[in-house]
């Protein structure tokens, strides 16, 4: 069983299984998320943003979070950013149960945007 948490603070060191794998796999999602956390570019901490992990006992599983679109001429329009799932455990609902999350929260949005260049995500 799994349990979805939203975060205030980004857990880096118990993202390190993940980052290795998505790297592995060619995604850079999750770099990208600890390098923009990091540097403090995008902490999911304006108004109406969110970051949520997905974690099974102590280990994290998933994680995505809501932007304001940073593309978009308004303020209304998000952005479904960041999510990855670790390998073993997709199609068992997990990525569902954080867009679910991410689009209860996105209440400040009438819109929100997802972009990928996965030909697996879906």
């Amino acid at each position: 069983m799994y349990e979805v948490q939203r975060v205030l603070d980004l857990p880096v060191q118990e993202l390190a299984e993940m980052l290795a794998e998505s790297k592995t796999a060619g995604f850079r999602a999750i770099d990208r998320l600890i390098n923009e956390w990091r540097a403090g570019v995008n902490r999911f901490d304006r108004p109406g943003e969110a970051l949520f992990l997905v974690k099974q006992g102590n280990h994290i599983i998933g994680i995505c979070g809501l932007n304001h679109d940073p593309y978009a001429n308004s303020t209304r329009v998000g952005r479904i950013r960041r999510l990855y799932v670790m390998q073993s455990d997709r199609r068992q609902g997990v990525g569902r149960s954080l867009v679910h999350h991410v689009i209860q929260t996105a209440l400040s949005f009438d819109w929100l945007h997802v972009r990928t260049t996965s030909p697996i995500a879906g």
